[in-house]
């Protein structure tokens, strides 16, 4: 669901590895810059799922902004 700040997000991202199996899990938390509330998820895809949700959408590769247009 989208907040009531529509075109800005801002989340510190942390990633780390579980277990030895090949290839690794990952695991991932979001800190909401602006509230501080974490958010943890058990898998990348989960994670994935949030931000689209968070975005209103599947992401679109046409809308890719390069660092350099920042």
């Amino acid at each position: 669901m989208v907040s009531e700040q529509t075109g800005y997000r801002s989340y510190l991202l942390r990633l780390w590895r579980v277990g030895s199996a090949d290839p690794p899990s990952w695991r991932a938390s979001l800190e909401e810059a602006r509230t501080h509330q974490r958010r943890t998820f058990a898998s990348l895809e989960q994670l994935y799922a949030f931000l689209i949700d968070e975005t209103d959408g599947a992401p679109d590769s046409d809308d890719a902004v390069s660092d350099n247009a920042l």
